[in-house]
């Protein structure tokens, strides 16, 4: 099979170059899936930098964390799925290949209504958003969430998420015409970065309590702000670090309106919050997508074989929704 691969050749950059390497087979609980579209995501342009490296067991060299395809083979073991069905998911690696094993209870049964393109745009962006929102922020029906940026794909998924569960939301950027475009996806409030202090217009809004959640994934100098957005005992839970820089923390603020911040990664929890994650998923968001509550956000297709340029494009950070490419 085929397989971009991370090589540095002699004193020069790490890059992806395209190798034939052999076909994974499956483990007595695993699926083999033949790849047919992989999610791009900025993680992957940091592994292939040296910048952030697959968790132990990974095969380093092979880049990717989303992917939609078809089952192939399957373990003795395997119980919930068989040769023909349609599956996405996450990996901790790998997906940049014609084909995968992953474990079969963290694979997704792709919903009803989504072709393999728009699948491969759905586990990252929908599983974290779930997951930071919900999981680990406690967001409940009715209350406020902040979303920053809420232009992001983890930011448009939020947004659709908090609509679909009858919050409100509130979300930031730089760019107006990509917070139009939130507010197609269900954005109650835009807030342009570059209109005045974030926390004074939350408050504003939200006459003058704050916020239950905020979505973070811009870290460093919007730290403060952050925590001056929540209401009492309100919860900042941090996805990325988008924006230089440290913030100092405020322990009297965090104390006295007693606040929680919580970080969050996807790719190195354990495989049994990752299994954890996908059943969740398949139990309280499949539905939504095959009702047509939810929706991927397909930016781009590319070719296969056109990985690095794909990487270039969303360096270039023109697009609003997903890169794909597509086999």
């Amino acid at each position: 099979m085929r397989a971009w691969m991370i090589e540095t050749p002699a004193g020069g950059e790490p890059q992806l170059v395209l190798r034939e390497v052999p076909t994974p087979e499956p483990g007595p609980t695993e699926l083999r899936v033949r790849v047919a579209a992989v999610g791009i995501n900025r993680a992957d342009i940091l592994q292939v930098r040296g910048h952030y490296p697959p968790p132990p067991g990974v095969d380093p060299r092979i880049p990717g964390l989303e992917y939609a395809g078809t089952v192939e083979a399957v373990g003795e073991r395997v119980q919930l799925y068989r040769p023909g069905d349609r599956v996405m998911g996450l990996v901790a690696g790998g997906a940049y290949a014609e084909a995968l094993v992953t474990p079969e209870r963290e694979a997704i049964a792709i919903p009803a209504g989504l072709d393999l393109v728009q699948a491969a745009a759905v586990p990252e962006d929908f599983l974290t958003a779930y997951r930071a929102l919900y999981l680990e922020g406690g967001l409940a029906h009715g209350q406020w969430a902040l979303i920053r940026p809420a232009t992001a794909g983890v930011g448009l998924a939020a947004v659709q998420l908090v609509h679909v569960f009858g919050g409100r939301s509130l979300g930031s950027s730089r760019d107006r015409a990509r917070l139009e475009a939130a507010v197609r996806c269900g954005l109650d409030v835009p807030l342009p970065e570059d209109e005045g202090a974030l926390p004074e217009r939350v408050r504003r809004v939200t006459a003058g309590e704050g916020v239950a959640v905020v979505l973070d994934m811009l870290g460093g100098a919007a730290f403060a702000d952050n925590l001056a957005c929540l209401r009492v005992e309100g919860t900042l839970v941090v996805i990325g670090r988008l924006t230089p820089g440290n913030a100092e923390l405020d322990l009297g603020a965090v104390l006295g309106r007693r606040l929680r911040i919580r970080g969050m990664t996807m790719r190195a929890q354990p495989l049994e919050e990752r299994i954890r994650i996908a059943r969740l998923f398949a139990d309280r968001l499949t539905p939504l997508f095959e009702r047509g509550l939810l929706r991927p956000l397909v930016s781009a297709v590319h070719p296969f074989d056109q990985a690095p340029q794909a990487h270039a494009d969303m360096l270039a950070n023109r697009h609003l929704g997903k890169l794909v490419l597509a086999l």
